[in-house]
């Protein structure tokens, strides 16, 4: 069980580990909900449904405006084991196309981003549309944000094959349009419809980041960036205070180390005010302690000349 959680540790620390963030997130949250859903039926309870409208985007706006969280919570929720199934594995499948073109960041600026659009279609459409007129629903699922990584990676690799079975290799881009004309499109009239309008919400959106970022912008960068932010709170790694004054090098802890450092040969040379200050930065970055031998030296041979 130890080496279980180690390795789920360690798929959040991987590098590139956007997909396997995204993946993790919506199996745990399945998994969760699929327990409560039991244990919340034998015993004669309908909370799981109050749990799942409290985590589901309303088609209501009034209903939204008290629980705005839903927009980003819902892209995460599934409830039949054969709906997180084949979402989570188009958004495997396609998802390591995306990063290899785009990196972890953008990956997840456009899963995030086809959520936010699919969540929007869904509230307009599902209240100006006359089918949807005097009726209520829920929006959950991944299908947007995955339907925005189907159209980025088909828009970015168009000729890109997968194998299918009984068909061989497939370009994707004729993948991605039947993911989206013959499920989504023809779909609106079944009994998912909401779902089906939040999917074509989030191809469009992942079919407009792409371009918009072949043309040098980025309109995403706010989630990436919102994210690393969220994660700098909680680095609780020690850092040393330091002084960027140009005219004397930092001295710091140079108290604690000046036995040890008077006994080494000063072998490493003089250090040029360009290396002092990239070593400044490194503190800065990092603390003294990530800093080389040689570096260390360098930096106690310029605090004597001060």
């Amino acid at each position: 069980m130890n080496s279980f959680f180690e390795e789920l540790k360690y798929a959040f620390k991987r590098p590139n580990n956007g997909l396997y963030r995204i993946l993790l997130i919506n199996i745990i949250i399945y998994l969760v909900l699929a327990i409560f859903s039991v244990i919340a039926y034998l015993a004669g309870s309908e909370v799981f449904w109050s749990v799942m409208q409290w985590i589901s985007v309303p088609s209501e706006f009034e209903e939204l405006i008290v629980k705005p969280w839903t927009i980003f919570t819902y892209m995460f929720v599934h409830e039949d084991f054969f709906h997180i199934l084949f979402n989570m594995l188009f958004l495997y499948w396609f998802g390591q196309l995306v990063i290899e073109y785009l990196g972890s960041k953008r990956f997840v600026n456009t899963y995030v981003l086809g959520g936010l659009a699919g969540a929007l279609f869904f509230l307009i459409f599902y209240n100006i549309l006359p089918p949807f007129q005097g009726r209520t629903g829920f929006l959950y699922g991944a299908s947007a944000g995955v339907s925005a990584i189907v159209l980025a990676a088909a828009t970015l690799a168009p000729n890109h094959s997968f194998f299918l079975l009984f068909l061989g290799p497939v370009k994707i881009k004729y993948i991605a349009l039947i993911f989206i004309v013959l499920k989504s499109f023809l779909g609106l009239k079944g009994g998912n419809a909401g779902g089906e309008l939040a999917h074509l919400g989030g191809a469009a959106i992942g079919y407009l980041y792409i371009m918009q970022l072949k043309n040098g912008r980025d309109f995403g960068a706010w989630i990436s960036n919102s994210f690393s932010w969220i994660a700098g709170l909680f680095d609780r790694k020690p850092h040393i205070k330091v002084s960027h004054r140009r005219e004397k090098a930092y001295t710091a802890s140079r108290t604690t180390h000046r036995a040890q450092q008077q006994q080494q040969p000063s072998s490493f040379g003089k250090a040029t005010q360009e290396e002092i200050d990239a070593i400044l930065d490194k503190i800065s970055a990092h603390g003294y302690e990530s800093l080389s031998k040689e570096e260390k030296q360098k930096l106690f041979n310029a605090s004597k000349k001060g």
